[in-house]
């Protein structure tokens, strides 16, 4: 579903180009197409404006994640409930690397400034410690730069890049969020860790405000938490939904406007 967010609320259009449920959707660069992808392991890539699907490929694995790539608006990648994760070209609607891990799901997908990297989240992790929850990988060479960034037991359902800072923030499961380097080796920053909401194994989206100051995430009792990026307090709670809060995204031009979703499907927007 595509919505006027800002001034009618009203539905403008649906798309039923999946048989499944819809686990994945981004914008393209230039505003006038979705990808989507689902369970019903298929892509999509559709015109905003007629309908029309310009892409439609069949995958081996149940899509969980997509990401276009930050300078090539002709490439992104692809993860699912598979050990591989793929990197796509639309214009020729082919596989171009596939970058292989000893995972059963890819969670997340994020890539680091200027696309030369990326990092993966995976439901990896071991008894003692969390051995490949975090992966870094070299976008053109397909090699594995580093799996052992994250070192605790706990998946990291989301992931999210700084928009000015070399650094970025994992949502985990152990109900905190937890600062890394966005340079090697991926060092993660123990003296900071952002708490008080509550994951409990939903996927729960996090994201840093445009101008770097705040950092926002949902919560499984469906509130949305405000954190000061530098001083880790909790700025605001808002009490968002009765279901839990599974996403909370600032509007990328009106740096005033928030969305969240929660696990029932209720959208909202705040000012």
């Amino acid at each position: 579903k595509v919505w006027d967010a800002v001034d009618t609320g009203c539905c403008l259009k649906t798309y039923s180009c999946h048989s499944c449920a819809v686990r994945a959707a981004q914008w393209s660069s230039c505003g006038r197409r979705i990808l989507s992808g689902g369970f019903d392991s298929m892509l999509h890539l559709t015109d905003v404006e007629t309908g029309k699907q310009i892409l439609s490929s069949k995958t081996e694995f149940r899509i969980s994640a997509l990401k276009f790539h930050p300078t090539e608006p002709n490439v992104f990648i692809c993860g699912g409930f598979s050990p591989e994760v793929k990197a796509w070209d639309l214009r020729t609607s082919k596989v171009l690397r596939v970058y292989k891990a000893a995972v059963q799901q890819t969670l997340d997908i994020l890539f680091l400034p200027e696309g030369r990297e990326f990092l993966t989240s995976t439901d990896a992790v071991s008894r003692d410690s969390a051995d490949r929850t975090i992966v870094a990988w070299d976008f053109q060479s397909a090699a594995k730069i580093s799996n052992q960034i994250f070192h605790e037991r706990y998946t990291c359902p989301s992931l999210t890049l700084h928009p000015k800072e070399s650094v970025f923030v994992a949502q985990t499961n152990g109900n905190y969020m937890a600062l890394f380097s966005a340079q090697r080796p991926y060092r993660i920053n123990k003296k900071k860790r952002y708490e008080g909401h509550k994951v409990e194994g939903f996927a729960v989206g996090c994201e840093f405000s445009p101008d770097g100051t705040l950092l926002v995430t949902g919560s499984s009792d469906g509130k949305v938490f405000f954190y000061n990026y530098h001083t880790l307090r909790i700025i605001r709670t808002l009490s968002a939904h009765r279901e839990a809060c599974v996403s909370a995204i600032f509007h990328p031009v009106l740096p005033s406007l928030l969305a969240t979703c929660d696990w029932a499907g209720e959208i909202k927007i705040w000012q």
